[in-house]
């Protein structure tokens, strides 16, 4: 009808489904500062930011193990929240989940190194886009204590007296970052990323990352 010729392309787009877990441990629902939100807060916060960002993408988000199925749309975000608040600590960590997607794991991963490489292992095996979220309390990376110190671990009754809390100041840091360095080992081994965030930090850089992370997979 003209003489103009028009070529019409089409291409099938898919939505992406992510999921997301948030330690549900005691000793992550911290803060040495009351005036702080806790780490478990702040990586809920972060979840859902990010859940939100995606399902209006139109990406599916869900919680790992939740229970409900990934949606997309304006309820995504708070269903996540809903799901990951009703995790309980005595439950076991999430089977992969059926059918294939990226994920988001948010701890601050204190637990035995072969735990989580136990528990990691099989979920990349499903999941091959992922990433670890560390979420730490300021003074875990600085350790600014001195002097005679009571230590105890949240959600337990260990306690330890320590009477000169500087002496082990430099074994405690060094413990600190080689966690974090097999962290990092871990995540790439699995073809994962991995992201560290302190609670006295804004959330949006580790949520810039992630977002960041998952739109630059999705174009390679």
């Amino acid at each position: 009808r003209s003489r103009h010729l028009f070529v019409r392309e089409t291409e099938l787009e898919t939505a992406r489904t992510f999921l997301f877990w948030v330690d549900p441990s005691p000793g992550f629902g911290w803060s040495s500062d009351p005036k702080r939100i806790d780490k478990a807060d702040r990586a809920l916060t972060i979840a859902m930011a990010l859940a939100g960002a995606l399902s209006r993408s139109g990406e599916r988000a869900g919680a790992l193990g939740g229970g409900r199925s990934a949606v997309s749309g304006a309820k995504a975000s708070a269903r996540v929240g809903e799901d990951i608040r009703e995790m309980s600590a005595d439950a076991p960590f999430p089977s992969p989940p059926r059918d294939v997607a990226a994920v988001v794991i948010a701890s601050d991963f204190y637990q035995p190194l072969e735990t989580w490489r136990s528990r990691l292992t099989p979920l990349a095996g499903k999941c091959r886009d992922g990433a670890l979220l560390q979420v730490c309390d300021p003074i875990e990376e600085t350790y600014p204590f001195d002097g005679r110190v009571r230590f105890f671990r949240p959600g337990e009754e260990r306690q330890r007296l320590i009477g000169r809390a500087e002496s082990i100041r430099d074994g405690y840091l060094e413990r600190f970052a080689r966690r974090r360095s097999d962290m990092i080992e871990l995540a790439a081994g699995l073809g994962w990323r991995f992201v560290s965030h302190a609670t006295g930090e804004e959330a949006r850089t580790p949520l810039g990352q992630l977002a960041y992370g998952f739109a630059d997979g999705a174009a390679a």
